[in-house]
C-alpha cells in the first residue's frame, strides 16, 4: 500500500540513491587512508630525524628496524626489521582496507539490487510481472 502522493517506484530511487552514497562513501574512505599513506611517506622522508618513521620507531628498539614500505593498494605502511620480516604500523590501515571493500561491495550488492527492481517494474507496467504469474 502505497501512501498518497508517493510514486510507485520510490523503492528504485531509494535503492538507486543508496548505491551512489556506498560508492562515494567508499571512494572517500580511500582517500582518507590514501592520504595517511602519503602523509606517513611524507613525514618520513622530510628532515634530519624523520626515518625510520615515527609510528615505527616507537615499537622497535634500535637496530632492529632497518625501513619503512608504503602501499597504495592495499593501504598500508609497514615496517621493515632486520630479518626481512614486515611488521603494520597502525591497525587503521586494516580497518580502512575492510570499510572501502565492504562500500564497494555494497555498491554492487544494491546495484544489482536495481537492476532486478528496474526489471521487475517494468514487467508489472507491461502486464508480465513473473512473481504475479508463479503464483
Amino acid at each position: 500500500m502505497a501512501l498518497p502522493g508517493r510514486r510507485p517506484d520510490w523503492r528504485l530511487d531509494l535503492v538507486r540513491w543508496s548505491a551512489w552514497m556506498a560508492g562515494w562513501a567508499a571512494v572517500m574512505v580511500y582517500l582518507l587512508g590514501a592520504g595517511a599513506v602519503g602523509l606517513s611517506v611524507h613525514e618520513s622522508s622530510s628532515g634530519a630525524d624523520s626515518t625510520p618513521a615515527d609510528e615505527c620507531r616507537d615499537d622497535f628498539p634500535p637496530g632492529v628496524l632497518v625501513g619503512q614500505r608504503a602501499s597504495y593498494v592495499p593501504l598500508r605502511f609497514d615496517c621493515v626489521l632486520a630479518d626481512g620480516s614486515t611488521h603494520p604500523s597502525s591497525p587503521a590501515y586494516f580497518w580502512l582496507n575492510a570499510a572501502v571493500v565492504g562500500l564497494a561491495l555494497a555498491t554492487v550488492l544494491l546495484g544489482v539490487t536495481a537492476g532486478a527492481l528496474s526489471e521487475r517494474l517494468r514487467g508489472t507496467a507491461a502486464g508480465t510481472d513473473p512473481v504475479s504469474r508463479a503464483g
